[in-house]
């Protein structure tokens, strides 16, 4: 099988996500439902109506990209006959769609993905005070030069590369201070851009700490079944299945860095042409034009991508 299916993380989100599949398919419905009850609270309402401030929060951003993800995966399952056992080679995911790649894989259950990444998202924005840390894209510079920078610019503060998005496109995270220094160096060194982005806190990077701690605890108390196909981690840009590994990998990704360039590419050079990307947005499968020539991406988010995702999983079984 040369397909892979990919899943997106925060920056993705937008009101409205996954209420057209809601309301046409039941088995999208069933999964919003799930998330509610096991958050004990309407995380569908705030998805499908906003305010768009409160979606952004960390805490409801990370279990609604996982909600609209399983839902859109739940359609294709049910209206499209695709199986994730059967139609992908590996699952990978963005940061929080880690947690959505292993739920779609069996993994985890919704109702614990949903509770996961609810704790993640206080855990994350309770680790550092807003204003203290920042993140930065660095676009233009490859990932070897974005690391040379955040090491210049950390000056015994903390600036680490959180992000390898592959495309010349390089977040880096940590003290405020030290991710604005970076920011200079950076265009001094001949970056095409690079500017704050508007994130509550510095994601991957050893500030984090305090959050990787409290997801240690959580995923402890939570059961975590082999994969149905491997899982190619962000941390290690590779393949796991081990339930044990699984849980000492997504603790580790808390504060290092997602390696999605190397993890894309690792999937092209075992042959994966097609990625599907399911969920919100279309981020991923921008990338993967980038990381990996003539591989084809995909986003498959709403009732009309169902009939494309069926085709491209047609062609990749050819290829």
């Amino acid at each position: 099988m040369t397909a892979a299916f990919t899943f997106p993380g925060q920056g993705s989100q937008t009101v409205g996500m996954g209420k057209a599949l809601a309301e046409a398919f039941p088995a999208a419905r069933a999964v919003f439902d799930e998330v509610d009850a096991a958050l004990g609270a309407k995380l569908s309402a705030i998805i499908w109506e906003g305010p768009g401030e409160t979606l952004q929060l960390t805490e409801n951003a990370q279990p609604a990209l996982m909600a609209v993800s399983l839902a859109t995966l739940r359609v294709l399952e049910a209206e499209a006959g695709i199986s994730v056992a059967r139609d992908a080679a590996f699952v990978a995911g963005h940061s929080l769609g880690e947690y959505s790649a292993l739920a779609a894989a069996g993994s985890f259950s919704v109702s614990d993905t949903a509770r996961l990444l609810r704790t993640r998202g206080l855990a994350m924005q309770k680790a550092v005070p807003v204003g203290v840390g920042a993140m930065a894209a660095l676009l233009g510079l490859d990932y070897e030069a974005a690391v040379a920078v955040a090491a210049e610019a950390a000056q015994g503060e903390v600036c680490q590369a959180a992000n390898d998005n592959g495309g010349g496109q390089v977040v880096v995270s940590g003290d405020k201070a030290a991710v604005e220094r970076a920011i200079e160096i950076a265009k001094g060194k001949g970056a095409k851009r690079a500017m704050l982005l508007p994130v509550s806190a510095p994601f991957h990077c050893r500030l984090m700490q305090p959050a990787a701690d409290a997801m240690a605890e959580a995923l402890a108390g939570v059961a975590v079944n082999h994969p149905a196909v491997p899982l190619v981690s962000n941390v290690l840009a590779a393949p796991i299945t081990d339930p044990e590994e699984i849980r000492k990998r997504l603790v580790e990704q808390v504060t290092g860095t997602v390696r999605w360039r190397e993890s894309v590419a690792w999937m092209a050079g075992q042959g994966v042409t097609h990625f599907l990307e399911i969920g919100a947005g279309k981020v991923l499968s921008g990338l993967v034009k980038r990381i990996a020539d003539g591989a084809v991406g995909v986003a498959v988010g709403g009732p009309n991508d169902i009939a494309a995702a069926k085709d491209t999983l047609a062609a990749a079984r050819g290829a």
